[in-house]
């Protein structure tokens, strides 16, 4: 809970004190300065980054671009219809955002009123809490199966009136797992908006577009360029809309919220779409090699993913443990202690050299 002076606590809403921050690890130079190392010696797996970077074209559109001293167009057009060919959607469907958590806050303003409730399937990626809560809302997980699947007969029971957003990410952070179309299909049929978040979309290539294509109206559908394409210390989301509520979306969103800098990386990185999917093939390829190295440590039950990281369960041991004997030689990973997942690990998928040295080390710890 934020400790606030009292000669300023009256001054705000009596809800925001007791909203839970986003868990964000720590920053890469924080950490390699605590061990004094230099961080391009840090094993980084933790963010489920793109170990090969950005497309070099845009390196060279940033270095070459001459209009940092303007403001970026608000609506953002050049990428939306880049977005749009890319996608096989109207650009008018496209709203381009700081990152999707931007867009998350941003379905978010405009549904729930303070009371209404937001709901998803947990676990899942944990800053829907956080902006449900920043708007007011009553936040609810309701439990995926023994598999991490999700039951919509239970989703379907917690929904209520004051329910107004159902957030679903697929393939799901953290458990690595995609939904299949045909549940989505039935989530559909409720009574409330549904945001499918694909931040991991190209890691599995299933999408719920083809149903907002089909006619869907209440669902909304969230990409990012951090992952696939190596852009997350640019951030850059897009979400695709119901025509319906484009108008409404874009008077709610900040102007300038994205940069010229972003913009131009989004468009450069459209421009490379074969560079950036051979980078895709070479991470689905070395997850498989890693989750077999991990199984075969004997303390790690890696789960099956469809994204760019590996959720794995510790056994026999405390995965507080393995994390700081990780952390003691440089690697990060991400650890958890939410319901279902009190001793796991999550992993990001690496270079191959970099899995080697991970398996090297646990290898060590084992």
């Amino acid at each position: 809970m934020a400790q606030i002076r009292p000669g300023v606590r009256h001054l705000l809403r009596h809800d925001v004190t007791n909203i839970e921050a986003y868990p964000a690890p720590e920053p890469l130079e924080e950490f390699a300065r605590s061990l004094g190392v230099d961080p391009r010696d840090v094993l980084k797996l933790d963010q489920n980054e793109n170990p090969y970077g950005c497309s070099p074209l845009v390196r060279e559109a940033l270095a070459s671009f001459a209009w940092y001293h303007v403001y970026p167009d608000p609506l953002h057009r050049a990428l939306r219809d880049r977005l749009g060919r890319y996608v096989g959607v109207d650009p008018d469907q496209i709203v381009v955002g700081n990152g999707s958590d931007e867009l998350i806050e941003l379905v978010l303003r405009m549904c729930v009123e303070p009371g209404d409730r937001v709901i998803s399937a947990g676990p899942t990626f944990g800053y829907y809490a956080t902006a449900a809560q920043a708007v007011g809302a009553q936040y609810e997980l309701v439990p995926r199966g023994p598999h991490f699947e999700i039951d919509p007969d239970l989703l379907a029971a917690k929904i209520d009136a004051r329910t107004k957003v159902l957030f679903l990410a697929s393939p799901n952070n953290p458990t690595g797992n995609a939904t299949p179309s045909a549940i989505i299909r039935r989530v559909l049929d409720m009574d409330v908006l549904v945001v499918v978040d694909e931040a991991y979309f190209e890691f599995h290539g299933q999408s719920a577009v083809e149903l907002l294509k089909a006619g869907a109206q209440n669902l909304i559908v969230l990409r990012t360029f951090s992952k696939w394409a190596g852009l997350a210390g640019l951030r850059l989301g897009y979400g695709i809309f119901p025509e319906d509520l484009l108008p409404i979306a874009l008077s709610l969103k900040p102007p300038y919220s994205v940069s010229q800098a972003a913009e131009v990386a989004g468009i450069a990185s459209l421009d490379d779409l074969d560079y950036l999917r051979s980078n895709v093939e070479r991470i689905l390829t070395e997850r498989q090699r890693l989750a077999d190295g991990l199984a075969g440590t004997g303390f790690l039950v890696p789960y099956p993913s469809d994204a760019n990281f590996i959720l794995c369960e510790v056994v026999g041991r405390s995965a507080a443990d393995v994390q700081a004997r990780l952390a003691q030689r440089a690697i990060l990973v991400r650890r958890y202690d939410s319901p279902r997942l009190e001793n796991c690990l999550r992993i990001s998928i690496g270079r191959p050299d970099q899995t080697d040295r991970l398996l090297a080390t646990l290898r060590e710890i084992a």
